[in-house]
Order: structure tokens, then C-alpha cells, then sequence
């Protein structure tokens, strides 16, 4: 399957796109594809701190239970 592509025009700082042009002379790609690669990595980034985020959410409710849990064994269980 392949991915639609459209055409951007953007306006990036000189550095970066001397950096853009020497990457992809090193890789022989487009310099297309180097500020394409570069946006999937961000995304991928985003994506894992969002996924870290839900993470620690979701563990709250977790930790919580479980010392929930742990008191009212204590209430049940005898001491030995």
C-alpha cells in the first residue's frame, strides 16, 4: 500500500536545511524523505510519552487498590 504524499511548501532556518541536504547526500535520499523521517520519529516520540502518561494514570487507581487490599487483609487475616 502506498501513502499518499503532498506537497508542502515550509520555510526552515538555513542551518537545518544545510544539515537536511548533508544527511541525505551521506544516506542518498531525498531531502524529502529526511524531514518525512525526522516528523515520523517526532511522532513516535509523542507517541511513547503519551503511552507513558496513560501508564502512570492508569497505575494510580492501581496502587491505590492494592494497598486498599493489603489493609483489609489485615482486618481478616490473623496475625501469626
Amino acid at each position: 500500500m502506498t501513502e499518499q504524499v503532498v506537497k508542502l511548501t515550509v520555510s526552515i532556518p538555513r542551518d537545518l536545511v544545510e544539515l537536511a541536504d548533508k544527511v541525505a547526500k551521506e544516506k542518498n535520499i531525498s531531502r524529502s524523505k529526511i524531514v518525512s523521517s525526522c516528523l515520523r520519529e517526532l511522532a513516535k516520540q509523542i507517541l511513547q510519552q503519551e503511552l507513558e502518561e496513560g501508564y502512570r494514570v492508569m497505575t494510580k487507581p492501581g496502587k491505590q487498590l492494592n494497598r486498599q487490599s493489603v489493609e483489609v487483609q489485615r482486618e481478616v487475616t490473623p496475625e501469626w
